[in-house]
């Protein structure tokens, strides 16, 4: 099977603050735009901001629902981190190391948009806990 890209839409209010925080911050590169969405490449997977007009509402916690890469090389996750921090852009949950120790190890933050959509973004020090290590149940930080 052929490497297959990953695409998700999520929604935004204002075009002009979606291109300021993907674009200028999170550094993904623009593809179409309409007044009503925007194609973004994150890494090589496509985002499709939607213009919506429902009220868009802050999620109290960071599950259950956000969406973000896996990096296979650690100095690109760390990249991301020191982006970031330069472009100000708000983490919900600062960068932290998970499951120390155990062969589900990894490194993780998590950043919300100006719209409330959560990302994160993971290195696992172990690739075979990305779908592996069956036998742990450990699943991001609820218990």
């Amino acid at each position: 099977m052929s490497q297959a890209i990953f695409h998700l839409a999520f929604p935004v209010s204002d075009i002009t603050q979606t291109k300021a925080y993907y674009i200028d911050g999170l550094g993904c590169i623009p593809g179409r735009e309409n007044p009503q969405a925007i194609i973004l490449n994150l890494y090589g997977h496509q985002l499709v901001a939607h213009i919506t007009k429902e009220p868009l509402m802050r999620q109290r916690t960071i599950y259950p629902r956000h969406f973000g890469l896996i990096f296979t090389q650690e100095q690109d996750w760390q990249e991301l981190v020191e982006r970031a921090e330069k472009k100000q852009l708000l983490f919900r949950d600062k960068p932290k190391d998970r499951f120390v120790g155990s062969p589900l190890e990894h490194r993780t933050f998590f950043l919300e948009d100006p719209f409330y959509n959560l990302m994160e973004f993971k290195y696992y020090r172990h690739p075979e806990a990305i779908f592996g290590s069956y036998e742990y149940t450990q699943i991001g930080d609820r218990h």
